[in-house]
């Protein structure tokens, strides 16, 4: 019986290669009819420029403010004891579908150089009325690239509209039984067996009210990284907030079905999910009009490991974009969060300027930054550049070699160190792809 299944395995993986090489080609062909004038629209950026002056460092400054752990510890004694990853992977809500059982239509949304390796789609049903956003792995929680004894990449999506800078279409100080559009859940995906993905949905949420109650996290989770037992997540403008931190280990089961998202008669809801995350800490700005984080990365070739994150803009954005990355603090007491002064300030460890306007996500991994970029409108292509203090490339394709090569509605680039490999998200489709096979594709 174990070799049948594992012949099957080896077939179900060779089906799944010649299906993605099948897209690959037949998306590379449709390239070739891209217009000289659509291939040539995004000039060369040029070299990333420091940015080294405390006037142009200080609006990154962040301030850390931490939920008292009286208020977690009140709604664990009214919700009953938290529970752990290895827990809600047990309880599972669906599976994702192999690439070659996806519709043309949702493998439209794979890049087409260089080409996935992996890809799974959702199913449509389940993920209806909610927008993919960003991707994280335990290859960021730890090196070893497992949680305890589970491999686990977890897929952010939320409802409603939103903007291109992160503010969310509706105000976010929404509570309770009132929350709906806008919110942000986190699939905890059991990856163990690339052959069998199976997911459960857990929501983001706030602490309120001294801990007797919990809000829904009203934001587009443009980006997100599980760092040791943390997890961050950006928030939409309007919620005041930069980042949000949650603990893995501190996961809540509701009690109550339904819609909304808090206390309810009866007990506790999660619009839906049968999980809940309340944040247990936040990173917010100086003021209003300070750059905001929109897509975030782990980078592990840093000491201490860094958090990287390019600027949030709107979509009429015309100039610079900025980069910067935070150091994580590497004290037991403070795993997982990032490193603060005295009174927890947290400083900028490098800052950078592109002159790429529309960057969508962020990797930074040695000396090279790898920025994804829309250029046109959702259903068009995107762009993927690697940039340095240097000079920069950027994949191509097609037989004009067109830099338009990317998922355009990609917004996540996150890096398994153990295996690899680049995992992100377009559309309906969650894909990964060696990190080689990006750089061999740059012009």
């Amino acid at each position: 019986m174990k070799h049948r299944g594992r012949h099957r395995r080896r077939r179900r993986g060779k089906a799944l290669r010649a299906t993605l090489a099948g897209t690959a080609l037949a998306l590379t062909a449709a390239a070739t009819m891209i217009s000289t004038s659509q291939a040539t629209d995004a000039d060369d950026p040029g070299a990333l420029k420091p940015l080294t002056g405390a006037a142009e460092t200080s609006p990154l400054r962040l301030s850390e403010t931490r939920v008292p752990p009286k208020w977690l510890d009140r709604l664990s004694s009214e919700m009953g004891r938290p529970v752990g990853v290895g827990a809600v992977l047990d309880d599972t809500d669906g599976s994702l579908r192999d690439a070659e059982s996806c519709t043309d239509e949702d493998r439209r949304g794979l890049p087409l150089e260089p080409a996935a390796t992996r890809a799974y789609c959702w199913d449509g049903a389940d993920v209806e009325g909610w927008r993919p956003g960003a991707v994280t792995t335990s290859g960021d929680a730890d090196d070893d690239g497992h949680w305890g004894p589970d491999r686990v990449v977890l897929s952010a999506w939320s409802q409603g509209g939103t903007e291109a800078d992160g503010t969310a279409a509706q105000d976010p100080a929404v509570t309770g039984a009132g929350a709906g559009q806008g919110l942000a859940r986190v699939a905890f995906i059991d990856a163990g067996d690339p052959d069998d993905l199976r997911y459960t949905w857990a929501q983001l949420a706030v602490p309120v009210s001294g801990g007797q109650d919990y809000r829904g996290l009203v934001s587009p989770v443009t980006g997100m990284v599980w760092y040791q037992d943390k997890l961050l997540v950006t928030a939409g403008r309007g919620d005041g907030s930069a980042l949000y931190v949650y603990d893995v280990d501190r996961v809540q089961r509701a009690t109550v079905g339904g819609s909304t998202v808090g206390r309810v008669p009866g007990g506790w809801s999660a619009a839906g999910a049968r999980y809940v995350l309340p944040a247990v800490a936040a990173y917010r700005t100086a003021d209003a009009a300070a750059p905001q984080p929109g897509g975030i990365s782990l980078d592990r070739s840093t000491a201490p490991d860094s958090l990287v994150a390019h600027e949030a803009v709107t979509e009429d954005h015309d100039g610079p974009t900025r980069l910067w990355r935070y150091a994580f603090d590497d004290g037991e007491a403070r795993a997982g969060l990032l490193a603060t002064d005295p009174l927890l300030k947290v400083d900028p460890a490098a800052a950078y300027e592109t002159e790429l306007t529309h960057v969508r996500s962020v990797l930074s991994h040695g000396s090279d930054w790898y920025l994804g970029r829309v250029t046109g409108t959702s259903d068009e292509r995107g762009t993927l550049w690697r940039q340095d203090t240097e000079g920069a490339r950027p994949t191509r394709c097609g037989a004009d070699q067109t830099h338009r090569c990317w998922s355009g509605a990609s917004a996540s680039l996150s890096y398994w160190q153990e295996t690899g490999e680049v995992w992100s998200q377009s559309g309906r489709m969650l894909f990964a792809l060696p990190l080689t096979s990006v750089d061999g594709s740059l012009d």
